[in-house]
């Protein structure tokens, strides 16, 4: 590779270079913003800025590899061939690891191909970068669609499960042993509460990992993630409603879904 700093252009070369380069710049930044835009719709990290800026960031040092390189080595793709290396550092950075199972898996396998797309698009195949494009979209759209339509695809929702456990006594009522026996139907409330919760992931062979749960104005409230097919999460939730020891039982989609 050639000393950068003995390489000169002319006005006009840098006219002639410049003006194919920015083609191909602008051409990975539309591409990348494409996807972007996807990921921005589902309110991942890696959205509409980040996918850009990588695309482009790939297609111009695609560009630069050939300059770098000079006209006295035919190697011409040094610098571009550590890009996947580059790349690979940053998708591992979006992949998180949580007791129960790994997040960003999706988001760093898009960050990986956007970069591929700002190469193409860098060394000028703007068909294919296209065509490459789509084919992401679908695979994060279309896909995505169908697997949720055969039913077998696994994904997180979040439970909140509450008890309506207790109710404020009157400012007059200062009766200990009244108190003691509301205390005591406030804890067998909850444990009724807890044990139809475990009983239902039970029988659905769930594991309860990890939960939440607190109190406001006598309503107890647990929460947790269970990460299962549709048809599993619709008999988990008519379960746990049908259950005499919940008085509500609302689901939310995770934001971390893939």
């Amino acid at each position: 590779m050639v000393d950068p700093s003995s390489i000169h252009f002319s006005s006009l070369e840098q006219m002639v270079f410049s003006g194919s380069s920015i083609e191909r710049l602008l051409t990975a930044c539309a591409l990348g913003g494409a996807i972007g835009l996807e990921r921005e719709w589902r309110h991942k990290d890696s959205g509409l800025r980040t996918n850009m800026l990588i695309c482009m960031g790939a297609a111009l040092f695609t560009i630069m590899s050939e300059v770098l390189a000079g006209s006295s080595t035919p190697n011409k793709g040094q610098v571009a061939a550590n890009i996947v290396q580059g790349v690979g550092f940053l998708g591992a950075g979006l992949i998180l690891h949580t007791k129960n199972r790994v997040l960003g898996l999706t988001s760093a396998a898009t960050v990986f191909v956007v970069a591929a797309i700002g190469m193409t698009c860098g060394a000028g195949l703007y068909i294919v970068a296209a065509l490459a494009t789509l084919l992401v979209l679908v695979a994060l759209q279309l896909i995505g669609a169908f697997e949720n339509r055969l039913g077998w695809k696994r994904y997180p929702m979040i439970y909140e499960v509450r008890a309506k456990v207790s109710e404020a006594l009157p400012s007059d009522i200062a009766d200990p042993e009244r108190a003691e026996a509301l205390a005591r139907n406030i804890t067998s409330a909850r444990y009724r509460m807890q044990f139809a919760i475990l009983t239902v992931l039970d029988a659905a062979g769930q594991r309860l990992a990890e939960q939440g749960h607190d109190s406001i104005a006598g309503i107890e409230r647990v929460s947790f993630t269970i990460s299962a097919t549709a048809k599993i999460h619709a008999r988990l939730l008519n379960q746990l409603r049908a259950s005499d020891a919940n008085d509500q039982v609302i689901t939310f989609r995770d934001m971390e879904e893939e």
